[in-house]
C-alpha cells in the first residue's frame, strides 16, 4: 500500500501524513478548511478536489473527522467515498464516534466490496509513533494494513467486530475527561488557598508521586503558564466524546456517576465560550461555580 488517502488534515491527520511521507508513502489529502489544506501542501501531500477523487487514487483511506455526522457524510453521502472507489479499497476511520456509526458504515461499505475498520487513536499528537490503536473489524482486513499502521503506532490491537475499537476509545475518553476535570479543579483550589499553580505544578513534577503522568505534565504545564491557544484537544471535542461515552453506557444500563459530573463541567465550560480552547482552560470555570455564577 503506497497511495494513502487522508480526509481531515487537522492536528491528528497532518501528524499521520507527515509520518507517512517520511516513510516514502504518497498522501492524497482532502479537507474543506483552508489552513488545513495549506498544512497538507506544506508537508508534501497531493491535494484532492473531492472525496471521490481520494477514493479513486488511494489504496486505503484514513478518516480523521470531528464526529458521527461527518463520518456518515464522508462514507455514504452523495459525494462520499462509496460513490466512486477502487476495487478492494479499505477505509479506516480514526475518528471518535459512537459504535453504531462504525457498525452501520462498515455494513454499507462491505456491501460494496470495501473493507472498513474503526481504529481511533489512543495518544496525544506529540507521542505519535508510540500510539495504541484499538481496532474493530475484520481481522483479515487489519492484517493487510498492519505494517502501514505501525509506521505511526507502536501497538495495533484487534479488539473484535466493527464498533469495538470505538467502545475502547469512548471508555478512554470518559477517563480522560475525569482526569482533566480533576486536574483543573485541583489547580483552581491551589490558587484559592494561596499556592500559585506554577509552584504546585513544578513541585509535583519534581516528585516521584503516583499522580505524575504525561497527561498531568501537559495539562498542568499549560495551566501553569496559562497557554490555552493552539489547543492539543478542545473542550468541544472532549464534550462530544464524553456525551458519546455516556450514551453508550446508558444504552447498556450502566449510567455513569462520575462521568455525568464531568459532562456537566464540560457543559459549563462551553457555556462560557471556552469550547474552542484547550481542555486545560477548564480550571477557570471553577471560581464561577463556587460563586454560584455558572
Amino acid at each position: 500500500m503506497s497511495n494513502i488517502g487522508i480526509i481531515g488534515m487537522g492536528i491528528m491527520g497532518s501528524t499521520v501524513a507527515q509520518k507517512l511521507i517520511e516513510s516514502q508513502k504518497k498522501v492524497i489529502a482532502f479537507d474543506t478548511y483552508a489552513p488545513s489544506i495549506e498544512r497538507a501542501q506544506s508537508l508534501g501531500s497531493q491535494i484532492a478536489s473531492s472525496i471521490p477523487e481520494v477514493a479513486n487514487q488511494a489504496d486505503v483511506v484514513f478518516m480523521f473527522l470531528p464526529g458521527p455526522t461527518e463520518v456518515k457524510q464522508c462514507v455514504s453521502g452523495e459525494a462520499g467515498l462509496l460513490t466512486s472507489s477502487r476495487d478492494n479499497l479499505i477505509i479506516i476511520d480514526f475518528s471518535t464516534v459512537d459504535p453504531q456509526t462504525s457498525i452501520s458504515m462498515a455494513k454499507i461499505s462491505m456491501a460494496k466490496g470495501v473493507g472498513y475498520l474503526d481504529s481511533p487513536v489512543l495518544g496525544r499528537p506529540a507521542t505519535v509513533g508510540n500510539w495504541a490503536l484499538p481496532v474493530g473489524g475484520d481481522k483479515a482486513v487489519l492484517e493487510k494494513c498492519k505494517n502501514l499502521l505501525k509506521l505511526f503506532a507502536a501497538h495495533v490491537i484487534h479488539i473484535g467486530e466493527n464498533g469495538s475499537g470505538n467502545k475502547v476509545k469512548l471508555l478512554n475518553q470518559m477517563m480522560f475527561g475525569a482526569i482533566n476535570a480533576m486536574t483543573a479543579e485541583m489547580m483552581a483550589v491551589s490558587s484559592e488557598v494561596g499556592i500559585p499553580p506554577q509552584i504546585l505544578y513544578e513541585t509535583i513534577m519534581a516528585s516521584q508521586a503516583a499522580t505524575v503522568s504525561n497527561l498531568f505534565r501537559e495539562l498542568g504545564g499549560r495551566i501553569a503558564v496559562e497557554n490555552y491557544e493552539n489547543p492539543t484537544f478542545t473542550i468541544d471535542l472532549l464534550a462530544k466524546d464524553v456525551k458519546l461515552a455516556i450514551a453508550m453506557a446508558k444504552e447498556n444500563k450502566t449510567p455513569p456517576v462520575l462521568g455525568r459530573t464531568v459532562e456537566l463541567i464540560n457543559e459549563i465550560s462551553q457555556s462560557q465560550g471556552l469550547g474552542d480552547k484547550d481542555t486545560s482552560i477548564m480550571w477557570k470555570v471553577y471560581e464561577g461555580i463556587w460563586n454560584g455564577n455558572s
